[in-house]
């Protein structure tokens, strides 16, 4: 069931215990002068009518579910690169179309293939997204959205990034799914590493979340829809070719 806009208490949260301290850490606080340009190059041309998500191979192209309609596409632009670009593919009857894309930044160290908390590296792989939320009143988002201060980010934090978690999508990657975005549970355990979100950019690389523009974010917090399963799938060039 689509629950739209919904909103889970802070009081939730609180007696959950929980407490943000992995995602989006950076020591690095330089602009992502060139990131304007990348999103337009990526979107100058809509794609319709696409028989699959293009550059990716079978590996990851066959873990995209069966039902999901919508696909979120991290393209990373190296295995040891924090820059990226988000593009979001929605499904027509049988073909894919793209319908919009922006500059992004990933793990300040780029990708990897066994996560390990603290790493650095953006996890490779397909995994859903079945929750929201942030500092900020629920925009108008189509999956279940958590407002509470809890997921703000740390004031010892450099002032670049205060703004980080004002938008989140949780990636459903060692995570309990139907949960606010900062519930603590790891049900692989705290050495696999978590909280890796979707979130607003501050102009370098994450600790292994993806990062984009305010305006991106609130366009797929409005647009992601749990009755097309939405997923992200997420990588390197190599990785998602291979």
């Amino acid at each position: 069931m689509r629950i739209a806009g919904a909103v889970r208490t802070a009081a939730a949260l609180a007696a959950c215990g929980v407490l943000l301290t992995s995602c989006g850490t950076s020591d690095e606080g330089a602009k992502n002068d060139e990131g304007a340009g990348r999103a337009k190059r990526a979107g100058a041309s809509a794609t319709t009518d696409l028989k699959r998500i293009p550059d990716v191979g079978d590996r990851l192209q066959n873990k995209i579910p069966k039902n999901s309609r919508q696909v979120v596409a991290v393209y990373g632009e190296g295995e040891d690169s924090a820059k990226s670009t988000v593009v979001l593919y929605e499904k027509s009857g049988s073909t894919w179309d793209k319908t919009r894309s922006w500059a992004a930044h990933n793990g300040k160290k780029g990708w990897t293939t066994d996560h390990r908390e603290n790493d650095k590296r953006s996890p490779v792989g397909v995994f859903t997204l079945t929750d929201a939320g942030g500092v900020l009143a629920d925009p108008g988002a189509g999956l279940p959205y958590t407002q509470s201060a809890s997921i703000q980010a740390p004031r010892y934090w450099s002032k670049s990034h205060w703004h980080d978690f004002d938008y989140v999508i949780a990636i459903d990657y060692n995570r309990a799914k139907g949960t606010p975005p900062n519930d603590p549970t790891r049900p692989q355990g705290q050495s696999k590493g978590g909280s890796i979100w979707l979130h607003m950019d501050h102009g370098s690389g994450t600790s292994g979340c993806v990062s984009l523009s305010k305006q991106g974010m609130e366009y797929l917090l409005k647009s992601l829809d749990p009755k097309q399963h939405p997923v992200v799938l997420m990588g390197d060039k190599a990785n998602l070719e291979g």
